[in-house]
């Protein structure tokens, strides 16, 4: 799948699950705790996780394929002596 494909897909995951917590926010108020509970554990953590992901999702595929961590360190110790390797 391609990544524009990906960033569209998360977007409109984003805004699809932002529609219920407006109307959440402009209900009646004694409407409201009917909606409660869908819209707390529900609506807004995926509306969360779907915003961090298209804002930091690149620093997570990075950790994620492992290319973040190195596989043998920068640095070495022999000798008392840090050596650069």
């Amino acid at each position: 799948m391609k990544e524009a494909t990906k960033r569209s897909i998360f977007r409109w995951i984003h805004i699809v699950f932002a529609i219920p917590i407006a109307g959440y926010i402009y209900s009646p108020f004694d409407q409201i705790p009917n909606y409660a509970p869908i819209t707390r554990f529900v609506f807004v953590p995926v509306l969360v996780l779907s915003g961090l992901w298209m804002w930091k999702g690149h620093v997570v595929r990075r950790l994620i394929s492992g290319r973040l961590i190195s596989k043998r360190p920068a640095y070495s110790y022999k000798n008392g002596r840090i050596k650069a390797q």
